[in-house]
């Protein structure tokens, strides 16, 4: 079984899959995306986060189209957007994108605790942090 494989059972074991919509946005960015030069474990966070909403997928699924044609090696010009997205984006949704940015920096992530964030947000974003423990321990072996 191969790491992308490895990936996607750990996550079902889990239970982290919200649904059968989520686990096929996660695995069509992970199938197309994961051997490109610019994969880490870091991205592979973003992906799983990305792909809760259609909304989100198509952001993620559109930068990494762009990131694929530009033969990038890294992503740090998809670091670079996530900061101007979160500094255009209402609260809730700018802790969402520095959580991504956490995910690609590969650091831990503080939530800003003066901001009130709405329950479904905050459920999101729990998940993608426990989804992230076990992406690490995936690419850690």
């Amino acid at each position: 079984m191969n790491e992308k494989d490895r990936c996607i059972a750990a996550l079902e074991a889990a239970k982290l899959f919200e649904d059968s919509w989520h686990r096929t946005r996660f695995k069509e960015l992970l199938d197309c995306y994961g051997d490109c030069p610019f994969f880490t474990r870091g991205l592979c966070k973003c992906m799983y986060l990305s792909a809760w909403d259609e909304e989100h997928f198509g952001i993620m699924l559109e930068m990494l189209m762009s990131m694929s044609l530009g033969m990038e090696t890294d992503t740090g010009d998809m670091r670079v957007n996530g900061e101007i997205l979160a500094s255009e984006q209402p609260d809730a949704q700018s802790e969402v994108y520095r959580l991504s940015n956490a995910f690609l920096d590969d650091r831990p992530f503080e939530r800003n605790e003066e901001l009130s964030l709405p329950s479904d947000i905050l459920y999101i974003m729990g998940q993608a942090l426990k989804a992230a423990e076990v992406i690490d321990q995936v690419f850690d072996r």
